[in-house]
């Protein structure tokens, strides 16, 4: 767990709440802790219902198939360098502008409130971070707000024949199907892009309002995020 809490989450739907549990794990850097939880989570994948679970079978069968190196390499090259393919949600609402900024701060605030603690080596917009909160708070609906994006990443997966895909097509099975809004969001981020505006960011961490704060820092650059390990 990336949380620290002092509280038990609240009462909800046991095979949605493992579900993102797994699903938090499956998208975190294949290192030797993730493989060699692999039988854990075959155990977790065959408890979910179909729609749910069998596409993170058929994930956990590419890792068990496929050498370390090459997965990844493979983690690497389909997240670090392609912006379709951004684990960072904020990215595909506010791209490279202050407010993405603004909105990683309200995404740590909703944490702190919930009673859940984030480590200080993450971004609280990474995928794998969000789902595990919905995990850990039995609660979806960061995941909601950002179903767009989503859904633009389980597309992009999709069309570059990415292994993750099963993943997303997992997370996107504990959703609700796409609203009209939801699609037409979905089509404009896929014409159009996020919005871009290639300047320094506040610290996520600190209210943006204070003079005093130090120099303005980039956030990293979600075309080449580094692999969480």
């Amino acid at each position: 767990m990336r949380f620290a809490t002092k509280r038990r989450p609240p009462a909800t739907d046991p095979h949605t709440v493992r579900a993102w549990q797994v699903q938090s794990l499956l998208l975190g850097y294949p290192d030797d802790g993730l493989l060699g939880r692999l039988p854990l989570l075959d155990r977790a994948a065959a408890t979910l219902p179909d729609d749910v679970g069998a596409p993170l079978v058929r994930f956990l069968g590419h890792l068990r198939a496929t050498p370390p190196h090459e997965l990844a390499a493979d983690y690497v090259a389909t997240f670090d360098h392609r912006k379709r393919c951004c684990l960072f949600l904020t990215y595909y609402a506010h791209g490279d502008t202050r407010k993405r900024g603004q909105a990683l701060l309200n995404l740590k605030q909703t944490y702190t409130a919930a009673g859940l603690r984030l480590s200080d080596d993450e971004l609280p917009d990474h995928l794998s971070v969000v789902l595990e909160f919905a995990s850990a708070s039995g609660d979806g609906t960061l995941l909601r707000e950002h179903r767009a994006g989503l859904e633009l990443l389980r597309l992009a997966l999709t069309d570059a024949d990415s292994p993750w895909a099963h993943v997303l097509d997992s997370v996107s099975a504990t959703l609700p199907p796409l609203a009209g809004d939801q699609r037409e969001a979905v089509a404009r981020l896929a014409a159009e892009g996020p919005p871009e505006e290639q300047v320094g960011l506040a610290p996520f961490g600190a209210p943006p309002s204070q003079p005093s704060q130090p120099s303005p820092v980039f956030l990293p650059d979600p075309a080449m995020p580094r692999g969480r390990r």
